[in-house]
């Protein structure tokens, strides 16, 4: 069966570039890395040396239903985004708008309960242990224009 070439395939609520190699591809999908986006190629036996325009409707609908349940096809559980969910215990893999979800609600909980990572959200300095002298100095003034301090200053005079 032949199937001419799309230059843009949805999988999973993303459009993606027909004109990319698939590995690559699936690795645009908010919430898939090319770790994943590999592994999950070999899962669905598919030529990893194709574009994703050239995927067939069958091969599209194999791709999102391991997506939707990993563990089911046998995908590593360090290989997901969400090990042992808080909520749930198990593995998961979230995707598009319901990764983006579950971060803000895990900023939110940080913030009520109060600890170190939530409080440096809230007043929206670096989180991580960045070091925030130098860097990440927005809507402040930078710098000291020295020339302009030392005209400022009164000059005393010599008796």
């Amino acid at each position: 069966m032949t199937q001419e070439f799309r230059h843009i395939v949805r999988i999973i609520g993303t459009d993606l570039d027909g004109s990319e190699k698939l590995e690559y591809g699936l690795a645009r999908i908010r919430g898939l890395g090319t770790n994943l986006s590999k592994a999950l190629v070999k899962k669905a036996i598919l030529n990893e040396d194709i574009r994703v325009g050239n995927l067939t409707d069958v091969d599209v609908q194999k791709i999102e239903d391991i997506l939707k349940n990993p563990m089911k096809y046998g995908l590593y559980g360090w290989l997901l985004n969400r090990p042992k969910d808080l909520e749930t215990g198990k593995d998961m893999q979230l995707i598009g708008a319901d990764l983006a979800l579950r971060v803000k609600t895990d900023i939110d909980d940080m913030r009520q309960i109060r600890s170190w990572k939530g409080t440096r959200h809230a007043l929206g300095l670096k989180v991580r242990g960045q070091r925030t002298k130098t860097s990440a100095r927005t809507g402040r003034a930078v710098g000291v224009k020295k020339k302009a301090i030392i005209e400022a200053q009164p000059r005393e005079e010599k008796k």
